[in-house]
C-alpha cells in the first residue's frame, strides 16, 4: 500500500484517501498507489461502493506534480496516467468522489473518472494547463465535453479559469454541493444507500451506461436486453422479487 493512498472499509463501502501534502498532487507515487488500491478493490467481495477523496480541506488534488515533468518522459507519463484513470473509470463498482478543496488539472481529470461527484461549497475547479503552455493530458479533453458539452468545455480549457462548486453543479460537473466539512457525511450517506443494492445490478447498469457512447442505440438496447435476462439467473434477482412480494427489505448477497 502506498504511503500516499490509504483505504478503509465499512459495511460494503471502501473509502480511499489521497494524502500527499500540502496539495495532494498527482505524483508518480500517488498514481501507483491509486492503481494498486483500485486493483485490490475491484476483486474485493466485501466492497460494493467506493468513495475517493483527499486528506485535509485545502485540496482534493491540485493537479499533477509539475516538477516531475522535468525528469520524466512526458509521453510515457501520459500513457501511464491514462491507463490508471481508465481502470478507475471502468471498475465494475459505483464510485463517488468527494471534492473537499482545490480540484485542478489532474485532480479534475481524476474526479471525472468517478460515477458521482460531491463538492463542498469552498471548492475551486478547473483545468489550468493552458496557462503552462500545456493541455489536459489525463483525459480532460475527452471526458469533460461528454459531461458538460463541447462549448463550455472549450471555454474552461481555453481560459484555464477556475469555477466555483455552485457553477460546477449548474453546468453538470458535480451532482451535489454541500457545506464545508459536511462532504464526508453526504458521501457516506450516498455510498451506503447505493451499497444497499445488488452489485449484480449496479455493475451491469454502470457498464451499459458507460457503453452508450461506443455503440448505436440498437446495439445498446440489445445489450440491455441481454443484461436484463442475465440478471434473472442471479440469486439477488430472486431475493429482490421475493422480498417485494413479501413486503420486506431484500438481503442481497451480490451473487
Amino acid at each position: 500500500m502506498s504511503k500516499h493512498v490509504s483505504v478503509t472499509k465499512h459495511d460494503g463501502v471502501a473509502t480511499v484517501v489521497i494524502d500527499n501534502p500540502p496539495m495532494n498532487v498527482l505524483s508518480n507515487q500517488v498514481l501507483t498507489g491509486l492503481d494498486d488500491v483500485f486493483g485490490q478493490l475491484e476483486t474485493d467481495d466485501e466492497v460494493i461502493t467506493i468513495i475517493l477523496t483527499g486528506a485535509g480541506d485545502r485540496a482534493f488534488m491540485a493537479g499533477a506534480d509539475i516538477k516531475e515533468f522535468l525528469d520524466e518522459d512526458v509521453n510515457q507519463e501520459a500513457k501511464d496516467t491514462h491507463g490508471v484513470l481508465n481502470r478507475i473509470a471502468a471498475i465494475p463498482k459505483p464510485t463517488i468522489v468527494l471534492l473537499n478543496g482545490f480540484t485542478l488539472g489532474g485532480g479534475l481529470e481524476l474526479a471525472l473518472t468517478c460515477d458521482l461527484r460531491i463538492a463542498e461549497d469552498h471548492v475551486q475547479i478547473g483545468l489550468p494547463e493552458v496557462n503552462l503552455g500545456l493541455l489536459p493530458g489525463g483525459g480532460g479533453t475527452q471526458r469533460l465535453p461528454k459531461e458538460i458539452g463541447i462549448a463550455k468545455a472549450k471555454e474552461l480549457m481555453f481560459t484555464g479559469s477556475h469555477i466555483s462548486a455552485d457553477e460546477a453543479y449548474n453546468i453538470g460537473i458535480v451532482n451535489q454541493v454541500v457545506k464545508k466539512s459536511e462532504g464526508k457525511e453526504a458521501a457516506n450517506q450516498l455510498a451506503h444507500k447505493v451499497a444497499g443494492n445488488s452489485l449484480q445490478s449496479l455493475s451491469r447498469i454502470k457498464q451499459l451506461i458507460n457503453n452508450t457512447e461506443q455503440v448505436s442505440l440498437h446495439e445498446g438496447l440489445q445489450q440491455e436486453k441481454a443484461a436484463f435476462k442475465a440478471l434473472f439467473a442471479t440469486q439477488d434477482s430472486q431475493e429482490g422479487i421475493q422480498a417485494f412480494i413479501e413486503k420486506r427489505k431484500p438481503e442481497f448477497n451480490h451473487r
